[in-house]
């Protein structure tokens, strides 16, 4: 990344790549999303009133590893969070179209680490395969300078209000979790597909229980760098892997 790169995320708590998706990567994935949606239903559940997620994707939709370690994203990752990552979680999201007002839910996904670059205890990885513009659902954010206070939620919109951030279909977007953000939901006749992962550093505790992790990624797969990668399991993953070898 470059230092101009560096000091809007220093500034902001977020930064957009771009599109860095190919135009067939991009029918690629989108056609395995599809499927999984179609084929894997019962890995999908209703999240509030106005998506749906499945975060069991590595089981039902393994290929989705290519989008969480995309060698065009886990560079600047890894330049962000001071070193080497380890996968945390990854929730593939659905949005439908939708009737009614503007919702949005401002939130924090965890507390900021005063010890870690940026303040960053995580960084997820947005990934949009749909367009995202003024005309669907998109991903908000208050931006915040590292050099600022930490102040509760309706203090920081005031000190910083939200900016919605748009991008053609194959967009990706990296943002400090612990930075105010939300979906913003309105109407629209369209849908938005997501991939959203969560990467934390390897020597730090594991996300959540969100996402199980199959022994053909952390035990058995070929690659050392990926078993090194998927190798931070969480209670659930571990639980699943004694019960089943």
């Amino acid at each position: 990344m470059s230092e101009r790169d560096l000091e809007f995320f220093k500034q902001n708590g977020y930064i957009s790549l771009g599109k860095i998706l190919t135009d067939n990567e991009l029918a690629r994935y989108t056609e395995q999303y599809d499927r999984d949606r179609e084929t894997q239903g019962y890995f999908w559940s209703g999240y509030n009133h106005h998506q749906s997620i499945n975060c069991d994707s590595l089981v039902s939709w393994p290929e989705v590893d290519e989008l969480i370690r995309h060698p065009k994203a886990i560079p600047p990752i890894e330049e962000l969070m001071g070193g080497a990552v380890c996968f945390s979680e990854v929730c593939v999201r659905h949005m439908a179209p939708y009737e009614g007002e503007v919702r949005q839910a401002w939130h924090r996904d965890r507390r900021h680490d005063p010890v870690r670059p940026y303040r960053m205890p995580y960084i997820q990885l947005m990934l949009y395969l749909t367009d995202v513009d003024e005309g669907s659902h998109c991903f908000s954010i208050s931006p915040e300078s590292i050099e600022e206070p930490v102040l509760e939620n309706e203090a920081q919109l005031k000190r910083s209000p939200g900016v919605d951030l748009h991008g053609p279909a194959g967009t990706a977007i990296l943002f400090n979790i612990a930075v105010l953000h939300t979906a913003t939901v309105r109407p629209t006749e369209r849908e938005r597909k997501t991939v959203q992962t969560y990467y934390g550093p390897l020597d730090g505790p594991f996300l959540s229980n969100d996402s199980c992790i199959p022994t053909s990624f952390w035990r058995d797969h070929p690659d050392v760098a990926a078993r090194t990668f998927y190798s931070k399991l969480n209670p659930r993953s571990d639980k699943f892997a004694r019960a089943f070898g």
